[in-house]
């Protein structure tokens, strides 16, 4: 029995030692950020009740990405956030329904959310991602709203153009062993919703130019579940997306044009305004920034649109459907999304007003100058002013959103860690007053810190 054992080891050690091994090389890279906040006022409307206090609070968010090299050309991506949360906070209630940026629910990502998970081969005829991955960024950083999908995308150069074809499942609504009863009926059984894309990108020493094309078939508002009031249609547009980012000497240039046009039909004979079946879609932004450096001094400016809808026009819709971006955040309070609003929450004025940290149905312009006394700090101010495109009808008196100052400083501790300090005021415009001249408003400040690790 002893020699039946020997021989036995003996024949796993020499199987196990000439087996050949599989070599897998792994790539960690993220950020982990922690941020302190003091917000003066929780809304726009001025009270005399105590009903909008000051916040102050800490939070934070680890990004962590992992390359999986598992032979040449062929990858397996991942990016999980974890502990995306205030210090010490209330939990969210645990939903279904994702955050806006992630392939997880909040409560999700306050624990842990993986968002992407994706091959990436490199073939003889060109590149194929597959999986969930990045989606909604293209272009500069203008209109931008990054979040997780399920993607097919090939990538391959045609002589000087990078082409880039993808298609992406936004929404599915079939049958499956999670979704056994859709909303979709037998009537309506296409109800999903998908993107497909086709971008060109050219690059040249000081810069890059490209147009991206995206075809929008959203059907999930056909099913019979939509409500009667607002019929059953398909929403199907087009978005085109010319783009240039360069740089002339000491002046830095990047701009943006954003061009929507489809309509929503309405298929069941129910519509949402008597004699009107279908409703045109055409929306419109814009953004063009500059900034000249000039050794240790810079200065620059930003102009950006968004169309709002003309509430006067039923059957055409100019604005709603684009915006100016979770990912864009040109001030520390108006139209930023990433630290005001998504952690100190939107800003209300009165009727249904609010800075939801998006920049929407609006004008824009900044001036801002810094300096880089040495090179390890940044310090910077910026003002802003904004005003309403449209107003969302012919009862509110003012479209404008406001004047904005900010001063910020960055200081960079190491080649992986930097500090930020910064602090901004609103003079908050007559705009969220909505239909009552008599409404007062507040102004609001706020008090940022934000120590981020890159890695």
């Amino acid at each position: 029995m002893k020699r039946f054992w020997l021989v036995f080891l003996s024949l796993g050690l020499i199987v196990a030692f000439s087996s050949t091994a599989m070599a897998v090389d792994v790539k960690l890279s993220g950020e982990f950020y922690v941020g302190g906040m003091y917000l003066d006022k929780t809304s726009f409307t001025k009270t005399t009740t105590g009903g909008n206090p000051s916040t102050a609070f800490y939070y934070q968010r680890l990004r962590a990405r992992t390359d999986f090299t598992v032979s040449p050309g062929l990858k397996l991506i991942t990016r999980f956030d974890a502990m995306e949360r205030a210090w010490g906070a209330a939990r969210f209630a645990p939903g279904v329904a994702p955050a806006a940026d992630s392939a997880g629910t909040v409560a999700e990502n306050e624990n842990i959310a993986i968002d992407w998970v994706y091959i990436d081969y490199k073939s003889a005829i060109g590149t194929f991602l597959v999986g969930y991955m990045n989606y909604g960024t293209t272009g500069t950083v203008f209109g931008n709203n990054q979040a997780s999908q399920a993607r097919i995308r090939f990538i391959r150069p045609v002589g000087p153009i990078m082409m880039y074809a993808s298609m992406s499942k936004v929404k599915e609504n079939s049958k499956t062993a999670i979704n056994p009863v859709p909303p979709a009926t037998a009537a309506f059984a296409d109800s999903d919703n998908d993107v497909y894309h086709l971008e060109g990108v050219y690059n040249w020493k000081n810069g890059r130019a490209g147009l991206n094309v995206n075809y929008y078939n959203y059907a999930n508002t056909r099913p019979a579940a939509v409500p009667a009031a607002n019929g059953s249609y398909r929403r199907t547009y087009f978005l085109f997306t010319p783009y240039v980012i360069a740089k002339f000497g000491p002046v830095s240039v990047q701009a943006e044009f954003n061009y929507l046009n489809g309509n929503d039909k309405y298929e069941d004979g129910v519509v949402k305004v008597a004699g009107v079946d279908k409703v045109t879609l055409e929306n419109i932004s814009a953004y063009i920034d500059a900034t000249a450096n000039f050794g240790m001094f810079y200065a620059g400016g930003s102009i950006a649109y968004v169309s709002g809808d003309d509430p006067g026009t039923n059957d055409k819709n100019e604005g709603g459907l684009i915006n100016g971006g979770r990912d864009w955040n040109p001030c520390l309070i108006m139209f930023n999304y990433y630290d005001r609003a998504k952690w100190g929450g939107n800003l209300t004025g009165y009727g249904t007003t609010a800075d939801t940290g998006l920049m929407a149905n609006a004008w824009f312009f900044q001036f801002r100058g810094g300096v880089k006394p040495i090179d390890k700090l940044d310090v910077m101010a910026s003002l802003s002013y904004a005003n309403a495109d449209k107003k969302p009808n012919a009862t509110y008196l003012y479209n404008d959103y406001g004047w904005e100052v900010d001063l910020t400083a960055t200081y960079k501790i190491t080649n992986n860690l930097s500090y930020m300090v910064g602090a901004g005021y609103l003079f908050t415009g007559k705009y969220y007053k909505a239909n009552l001249d008599a409404n007062e408003l507040n102004d609001d400040f706020l008090v940022i810190n934000k120590l981020t690790l890159t890695f």
